[in-house]
């Protein structure tokens, strides 16, 4: 090997160079980007928190006595969500059960069509066996998902029903309250975007330092393919690791991985329920309580009078014009204890959703 052989660089060096250069600057341009999105929420987050403090105390407890029909409409969508997707697997369900007896159907057709010359033997045996599990697969799959579909249904219709007893009872909080809810919700589809932007651009942040790394391996292994070409392998290279090879030592420091550490964005969902509740004081959670109390109190009432009622003695004679009295009574104490019952369901379903939000927002934070 000549003395203009070893001083050659290798052509591939200098391709792994270029792309090394290349994913630094896309790696800075990237840290830049991130760095920009992140003050960009938290500025988005500070301003949404403001502007809903100042509607927060402009609008007054209409918002804490109109939060339960929100939160109910946020359950109702998340049900009929729910209720769509069992829709479309019964849907796929009851096609796949309809392809697999049809392919059962034309295997026994096509074989009564020829049967003639063909003979029923053990390969076809198998086939229509097989198929017929199929089949059988099929109806279990398709019934579990119907069962599935009216269980979603039910619950959609129960969630839409609360939503509809909680829009009558609390009218006109709602309507007062609207513009607060309204100007949450665009608050959150902001901040829900541009958290989507700083996630893509931590992933495309991964992606980049991962090619990095790649190409310093890949500078690496043709440092190694030089020396061994050149016959400078010692024994001490060979009992251990050698240096870094040609080009490690052009990596820069800010762009090693594992790289600086990007702090995890606040709750957003979190930071704006503290202007409603800052809204309402501590006197709201006592009310809300003690119109549960008050609730719970009237329902029994009602089962106490239904139960007189039911057990009332019928008059007759000339005591026939109290039946009706008696009836039409008994009527609206049923439906009125049916509707609180209702109501009742509907109160234990939010209180399940909260402790569900909560639970989620506790694992978050730890």
């Amino acid at each position: 090997m000549s003395e203009n052989e070893d001083n050659e660089l290798d052509p591939r060096i200098q391709i792994e160079l270029e792309k090394l250069n290349t994913t630094t600057d896309e790696i800075n341009r990237l840290e830049i980007e991130y760095d920009e999105a992140n003050t960009t929420f938290r500025l988005l987050l500070n301003e949404s928190t403001r502007r809903l403090k100042i509607l927060s105390k402009k609008l007054g407890s209409c918002i804490e006595r109109a939060r339960p029909y929100y939160e109910a409409l946020e359950i109702a969508k998340k049900a009929q969500q729910e209720c769509q997707k069992a829709a479309v697997q019964f849907q796929r369900a009851n096609e796949i059960h309809a392809a697999a007896k049809e392919t059962v159907a034309l295997a026994e057709q096509r074989f009564l069509s020829n049967q003639h010359e063909w003979q029923f033997d053990n390969a076809w045996q198998e086939m229509l066996n097989h198929a017929t599990i199929k089949v059988m697969e099929a109806e279990n799959q398709k019934a579990e998902s119907g069962r599935e579909h009216q269980r979603r249904a039910t619950i959609f219709k129960t969630a839409e029903d609360c939503v509809k007893q909680l829009e009558s009872r609390l009218q006109k909080s709602i309507i007062k309250s609207r513009p607060y809810f309204d100007e949450k919700s665009l608050c959150q589809q902001q901040l829900n975007t541009q958290k989507e932007r700083i996630e893509t651009i931590k992933r495309d942040i991964v992606k980049a330092k991962s090619s990095y790394a790649q190409t310093l391996k890949q500078l690496e292994q043709i440092s190694n393919e030089i020396h061994l070409k050149r016959g400078s392998v010692s024994e001490e290279i060979l009992r251990g690791p050698r240096e870094p090879g040609v080009g490690a030592e052009l990596a820069p420091s800010h762009v090693e991985i594992p790289n600086k550490n990007h702090a995890s964005l606040p709750d957003f969902t979190l930071e704006l329920e503290k202007c409603e509740l800052r809204s309402c004081g501590s006197s709201s959670a006592v009310s809300e309580k003690d119109e549960k109390e008050e609730f719970v109190e009237d329902l029994d009432e009602l089962k106490v009078k239904f139960k007189e009622l039911a057990t009332r003695p019928v008059n007759g004679g000339e005591g026939e014009s109290m039946d009706g009295v008696w009836e039409s009574e008994l009527k609206d104490t049923v439906e009125k204890m049916d509707h609180m019952m209702l109501l009742q369901e509907c109160a234990q379903e939010l209180d399940h959703y909260k402790s569900e939000i909560k639970d989620k927002v506790i694992e978050e934070v730890s």
